[in-house]
């Protein structure tokens, strides 16, 4: 588990810590500074997966994550011409840090502080799910990979994997705490279906695997009762079904100390699609997946808060972050709130703009 991240001089934050949680909500208005505090984890796990991050510096535009030009990624009231990231981890500590060369528009690896067991974390290995923002839609078939999916057990940023995942893992058993309470079936197909149900209710899976053009088709089926409709194409189905499924089999197949990484799950989710997606990443993290989760969805903020009052979680494991924009002299820098919850799902404060725009249009109404 990753217990702190602090960054320098890194996009809009010229110095700024954070202390996750097993559950980590980051919120806020858009540009105010989310998205970055995951892309520096995976701006660290791509550095270091393209062997660069221990000897010369950053790779700033790769497979996970892509940042543009050195001079995208300084604090641009940067006072010293310097990056820095610090991690603490289960096993060790590391603080990074990194020269900006501004004639070459480059960055190098400068003496720090990095003990080399922090490279054990799961944010390093094959345990990192990261499902991003721009997820694959319904398509006619979905590619595999052998190479990311049998042997890494991947997903792709975007999910464009699941389908291959489910098609060889989804006999596998899931934690039992991320078992739904509807199902008692433990595959990973099995509590898939049961999730995605509360999307869209009864829907089945249907999965060919055509070795020949290395594909994967997808298909849905919707049951009530006894009654099974007939398969139909993932692109004759919802759009949020598809966009959904990623997320949810991450969610599922994560394993005790691995960790999660998602951007906006709420995508193209009805209200109560959002609700229990929050529940499920309270169940995860409860069988001990830690997640950093971007949303801008007060239903997924109310279903974490409901699950902590039900004891599916400990007000202890979850932290909250609110991103907000304030004028400096000279700029314009981002600020981080960390409101607290209590055992009954109560939230200590609400800060303007922490999910209160449902009670301010209230407001307006009456």
């Amino acid at each position: 588990m990753i217990h702190s991240l602090s960054l320098r001089n890194f996009k809009c934050f010229q110095r700024q810590s954070f202390e996750l949680g097993t559950l980590t909500l980051l919120s806020g208005l858009n540009g105010a500074g989310k998205s970055s505090v995951l892309q520096a984890l995976l701006l660290l796990r791509q550095s270091k997966e393209q062997g660069m991050l221990q000897q010369q510096g950053l790779v700033l535009n790769g497979n996970w994550v892509q940042l543009g030009t050195a001079a995208d990624v300084l604090y641009e009231g940067a006072d010293v011409d310097e990056l820095g990231f610090g991690l603490c981890g289960d096993h060790a500590q590391a603080n990074w840090r990194f020269a900006y060369d501004r004639a070459a528009d480059v960055v190098s690896l400068l003496p720090g502080t990095v003990e080399e067991r922090i490279y054990e974390e799961d944010l390093f290995g094959d345990h990192l799910y990261y499902i991003s923002a721009e997820r694959s839609g319904p398509r006619v078939s979905f590619s595999t990979s052998d190479y990311l999916v049998r042997h890494h057990r991947q997903l792709g940023v975007r999910g464009e994997y699941t389908a291959h995942y489910l098609s060889l893992f989804g006999e596998e058993k899931v934690q039992p705490q991320v078992v739904h309470p509807s199902e008692a079936g433990s595959s990973l197909k099995t509590q898939t279906e049961a999730w995605m149900s509360e999307v869209s209710p009864g829907v089945r899976i249907d999965l060919a695997k055509y070795d020949a053009i290395d594909a994967v088709s997808v298909g849905y089926s919707f049951a009530r009762g006894r009654l099974v409709s007939n398969r139909y194409r993932s692109t004759n189905v919802g759009f949020g079904i598809t966009y959904t499924l990623p997320v949810v089999v991450a969610l599922l197949a994560a394993r005790p100390g691995g960790l999660v990484l998602l951007e906006n799950p709420e995508a193209h989710l009805h209200p109560r699609g959002q609700v229990k997606m929050g529940e499920l990443m309270a169940r995860a993290a409860s069988a001990g997946v830690q997640i950093l989760v971007e949303s801008h969805s007060d239903h997924v903020l109310n279903g974490v808060r409901i699950a902590v009052r039900e004891k599916l979680l400990s007000p202890e494991q979850l932290r909250l972050f609110f991103f907000e924009r304030r004028e400096e002299p000279d700029q314009l820098a981002s600020h981080v709130l960390s409101p607290m919850i209590d055992a009954d799902g109560r939230i200590n404060e609400w800060p303007e703009g922490f999910f209160d725009e449902w009670e301010r249009s209230l407001l307006r109404l009456l």
